[in-house]
């Protein structure tokens, strides 16, 4: 009930108060006193043009209509939307708060889900990636060249996963993805370099899928919404200030609902904070995001309750492998994703190979730091890479890395739309390592929501947080 009936009228009514955080004047009039102030100032003082006794351009505004939490790919997708959409141009005044973050991702893109929402996510990335220039040019500035590499992912399954496999790859092809299935003889003729044993089906995506440069879609994003007029700043969210309405559900229950006035932030080098009043809260923290979500207070209710459900999403560290194999796979290598879990595809032209392996819950790292675990790769990565690929047998590592997952521990897919009782908070987060290639459709999703209060082209209904309430997972069975 509360996902179908309750969100909606909270939406709507977020919308007809409208988004203007100011509890006093305009902008324009706020910018006009200032500026008065300082000529009146200027007038009593000997020459020279205004020069403030202190720098304070670091600081954020101290009014924005919508703050993100979250300087990712998916908070300035979100960002994109809003400016994007938003009616008329430069009526929403948008700020994005970012923290420093290591960049795991491998960059790959897929249609090879089970649950038609991330399909139809992933659909419409695609294309945006493929007509990026269309979406992200800048005026005066170079197009982007995101380097797609149109591959394909080559997902193979035992004898175990292939009648799932198949039911995958039917859902798949309803919602227009081009997908084929190869029995294992078919394998081998495509691709003489993979070793078929274990195999009992493969599904190849033969069109829109693959793998791109994610460092370039960050900074195309942002380089775009900076020219759209969105604000920066580099700092910690620290506090939210917000006020609380108590009310009464259908079934006598009393709760609770939270509006948030203002968000404080520990600006980096600084011991200053700067409170910034707003309408809107989107929490794109990432791997951050439950602790965002703490700090408006969700969770922190009885248990078992609306009140005192978390949001739950935590850091999960992941490894990351490059290594050499001149004999490897040849330039046709699609993204391969093994029965065991382990993936690899080709990184550039030089004989070089990237991938990994999601570890078990028991082998769960420490994501206290980002030291990489070599020996994991050692004994749980290369031996089914080499019992795979036998070519692997003489690859030789040449490099690491790690990096954070917004790890969804309740299902494993993203956290997407308004929370229910802390009405003017949203989440785009919890996306456990395919949030970059659903970045573009999640960033319009978001911008729909608040802009329209409901989904228009996507219906990502299935993914929000009341979900975590009523007990009610979204069963992705492609998680890599």
């Amino acid at each position: 009930m509360l996902r179908t009936a309750s969100w909606p009228r909270w939406g709507r009514t977020l919308l007809a108060r409208g988004l203007g955080s100011r509890r006093g004047g305009s902008a324009p009039d706020q910018n006009g006193k200032v500026s008065e102030i300082k000529k009146k100032i200027q007038s009593v003082l000997p020459g020279g043009a205004w020069n403030p006794l202190y720098d304070t351009s670091y600081l954020p505004p101290e009014h924005s209509d919508v703050v993100i939490v979250g300087g990712g790919v998916i908070g300035l997708s979100v960002a994109y939307w809003l400016k994007r959409l938003e009616k008329p141009r430069g009526a929403i005044r948008v700020l994005v708060y970012s923290r420093a973050s290591t960049v795991l991702s491998v960059g790959g893109i897929r249609q090879q889900f089970s649950v038609p929402e991330n399909i139809q996510l992933s659909l419409f990335s695609i294309e945006f990636l493929r007509n990026i220039n269309e979406y992200l040019a800048v005026v005066d500035d170079p197009p982007l060249d995101i380097q797609f590499n149109p591959s394909g992912y080559l997902l193979l399954a035992s004898e175990k996963g292939a009648a799932l496999m198949e039911s995958n790859v039917k859902v798949q092809r309803q919602e227009g993805a081009k997908v084929c299935l190869m029995s294992p003889e078919q394998l081998r003729n495509k691709f003489p370099w993979i070793n078929t044993e274990g195999v009992a089906l493969a599904s190849y995506g033969m069109e829109h899928e693959g793998w791109f440069d994610p460092w370039c879609l960050l900074q195309g994003l942002r380089r775009k919404v900076q020219s759209m007029g969105v604000l920066f700043c580099h700092g910690e969210v620290t506090r939210f200030i917000s006020s609380s309405n108590h009310m009464e559900t259908r079934s006598g229950e009393e709760v609770t609902l939270k509006r948030i006035h203002e968000v404080h932030v520990k600006v980096d080098h600084s011991l200053e904070y700067q409170p910034v009043e707003c309408a809107i809260v989107i929490n794109a923290a990432g791997a951050w995001s439950g602790q965002i979500a703490q700090l408006a207070g969700i969770g922190k209710g009885p248990p078992g309750t609306l009140q005192g459900t978390k949001l739950p999403v935590e850091p999960r560290k992941r490894y990351v492998y490059v290594w050499h194999c001149p004999q490897g796979p040849g330039l046709e290598t699609p993204f391969v994703i093994d029965p065991s879990g382990v993936y690899f595809r080709r990184e550039g032209l030089g004989n070089n190979y990237l991938g990994g392996c999601s570890p078990t819950e028991e082998e769960e790292p420490d994501p206290g730091n980002l030291e990489v675990d070599h020996d994991f790769f050692q004994d749980k990565v290369w031996p089914s890479l080499a019992q795979r690929v036998p070519a692997f047998e003489t690859l030789k590592a040449r490099s690491s890395w790690a990096g954070y997952y917004d790890y969804n521990t309740f299902d494993q897919n993203g956290v997407v739309g308004p929370h229910p009782l802390v009405i003017n908070m949203y989440f785009a987060t919890g996306f456990s390592g395919h949030g970059l290639q659903q970045a573009p459709a999640v960033g319009r999703a978001v911008a729909e929501m608040v802009l329209q209060g409901h989904f228009q082209t996507i219906d990502l209904s299935p993914f929000l947080f009341s979900r975590f309430y009523l007990g009610e997972k979204v069963q992705e069975h492609n998680i890599v």
